[in-house]
C-alpha cells in the first residue's frame, strides 16, 4: 500500500507530468479555471478521501466520523462568517448539483423556472439545453439581455415574469461581464410570488471580497462553486435562509447525493479561511483591474466587446466582424499557448458548435502574479494572432514569447 504513483502506474504519472508542463507553459484565460493553493491541494489529496460520512455532522449513518464532523462544522462556520448566510450546505459536489438540489427542495415537477438564455450567458443547469435534467423535469421560460445595451433590462424581465408566473427565478450567469444588482430581482420575484435563486458561481470570490453586489440579503437561496474566483477545490456551495435549511439539506442528502466528499469539504474549509484574509481582497481587486486592462487592449486592437466592457473577471469578445468564429479563434490561440474558450454571444448567428465569440478571464493569470502590463502584452498577442489567423510563423514566435512570460510567473514547482 506504500507504492508511489510512479512505480504503480507510470503511464498516469507521465500524463500528469505532461499536464503540469502544459499548465506551467501556457496562459490560462478560461474564467472558470484557477490554481488553488498548495494548502487546498494538500487537503483535497488527504486521508479523508477514504472516509464515508453519509448524513450531516452529529447525524451520520456511519461510525468513525468524529473528526470529519469537526471539519464540516469548521467549513460551515467559516462560510457563514465569510458570506453572512443564515444556513450553509457545503456538501454539494458541484455548482450543477447545488442547483439541482435547490429545484428538488423548492419545486414540483412541471413547475416554471425563469432563467437566462444559454446563448445570452446562462448556464446548462438553469435549463439552457433540452438535454438537461432541469429542462426535462421543469417548464423553462427564458429572459435575455437587451439587444442594444446587452445588459439586463429589468422591465422586460418583469413583463416576462408577469406573463408566465414562474415558481422560481434564477438570477445567474456564466458569461455576463457586468455586475448584477440583485435588488430588482427581489422585487420581480415578490411581485409574481416566486422564489429567487442567485447562482453566483463565477463571481463568488468578488462577492466575498466586497467588490460585487451581495445577493445574500435578497435571494432565498444562493448557489456557487468554490473553484473559480474563490480559488478553492472543485465543488459546490449553497447559502440559504434558515427557513429553507431542512429542505435544502434533505435535497442534497438523501435527495440527490450519497456520501459527501470529505476531502473536498476540508479543502473548501481551507479556501474559506484564505478568502477571509486581507490579501484575498487585494487579489480580487487585481482580477478586476486585469480584466479591464485586457478588455481595453482588445478593444483598442479592433474587437467589439459585448456590453462594451467588463465589471468582473471575464470579457465576452464578439468576433463576428473579424471574419473568424469563436471555435477557430480558440483553436489557433491554443497553438500559440493562449488558452481561451469559444462562447456564444447574445443574438449569435453561429451555432453553439462554432459561436461568434470567445470568453477570456483573468483569475488564473492573476493567481500567477500577473498584472496590467502583462494583460496589455497578452491582449496585443491575441489581437495579432486573430488578425492574422493563417500566419503560422507568427503563432510560433508568440508561443516562444508566451513560454518566456510563463517562466517568470510559475504556478507549481512540482506535484
Amino acid at each position: 500500500m506504500s507504492n508511489s504513483l510512479k512505480s504503480t502506474d507510470p503511464e498516469i504519472k507521465e500524463i500528469l507530468r505532461k499536464e503540469l508542463f502544459r499548465q506551467q507553459n501556457t496562459l490560462t484565460l478560461i474564467p472558470s479555471e484557477n490554481y488553488p493553493s498548495r494548502a487546498v491541494l494538500e487537503a483535497e489529496g488527504s486521508i479523508l478521501m477514504d472516509k464515508y460520512a453519509e448524513g450531516y455532522p452529529r447525524r451520520r449513518y456511519y461510525q468513525g466520523c468524529q473528526f470529519v464532523d469537526e471539519i464540516e462544522e469548521l467549513a460551515i462556520q467559516r462560510a457563514k462568517k465569510l458570506f453572512r448566510g443564515e444556513h450553509i450546505n457545503v456538501q454539494a459536489h458541484s455548482g450543477t448539483q447545488a442547483n439541482i438540489a435547490v429545484y428538488q427542495a423548492l419545486l414540483n415537477p412541471g413547475d416554471t423556472i425563469l432563467s437566462l438564455k444559454l446563448s445570452h450567458g446562462g448556464h446548462l443547469s438553469h435549463g439552457g439545453c433540452e438535454k438537461t435534467l432541469t429542462h426535462t423535469h421543469y417548464r423553462i421560460v427564458y429572459y435575455g439581455v437587451d439587444k442594444t445595451s446587452e445588459v439586463f433590462n429589468y422591465e422586460e424581465i418583469r413583463q416576462i415574469a408577469l406573463k408566465h408566473r414562474p415558481r422560481l427565478i434564477i438570477a445567474g450567469t456564466s458569461a455576463y461581464p457586468r455586475a448584477i444588482d440583485f435588488a430588482p430581482w427581489r422585487k420581480i420575484a415578490d411581485e409574481v410570488g416566486a422564489y429567487l435563486l442567485a447562482d453566483v458561481a463565477h463571481i463568488i470570490g468578488l462577492i466575498a471580497a466586497g467588490l460585487h453586489p451581495d445577493p445574500v440579503p435578497y435571494a432565498d437561496v444562493v448557489t456557487a462553486t468554490t473553484q473559480k474566483t474563490l480559488r478553492g477545490p472543485r465543488g459546490g456551495l449553497i447559502i440559504c435562509r434558515q427557513k429553507y435549511a431542512s429542505l435544502i439539506d434533505r435535497a442534497i442528502f438523501p435527495g440527490t447525493q450519497g456520501g459527501p466528499f470529505m476531502h473536498t469539504i476540508a479543502a473548501k474549509a481551507v479556501c474559506f479561511k484564505e478568502a477571509a484574509e486581507p490579501q484575498f481582497k487585494k487579489y480580487q481587486k487585481q482580477i478586476i483591474s486585469n480584466a479591464r486592462e485586457l478588455a481595453k487592449t482588445l478593444n483598442n486592437g479592433g474587437f467589439r466587446l459585448v456590453s462594451g466592457g467588463t465589471d468582473t473577471h471575464l470579457i465576452l469578445v464578439d468576433l463576428s466582424n473579424n471574419g473568424i468564429t469563436g471555435d477557430k479563434a480558440a483553436a489557433i490561440l491554443e497553438k500559440a499557448g493562449i488558452v481561451v474558450n469559444k462562447n456564444s454571444i447574445p443574438f449569435d448567428a453561429q451555432p453553439p458548435s462554432l459561436t461568434s465569440g470567445i470568453r477570456p478571464g483573468t483569475p488564473a493569470l492573476t493567481t500567477r502574479g500577473m498584472k496590467e502590463p502583462e494583460m496589455k502584452l497578452i491582449g496585443e498577442w491575441i489581437s495579432k494572432i486573430l488578425h492574422n489567423p493563417e500566419d503560422v510563423s507568427l503563432r510560433k514566435k508568440i508561443k516562444k514569447d508566451v513560454e518566456k512570460l510563463c517562466k517568470k510567473f510559475p504556478i507549481y514547482e512540482e506535484l
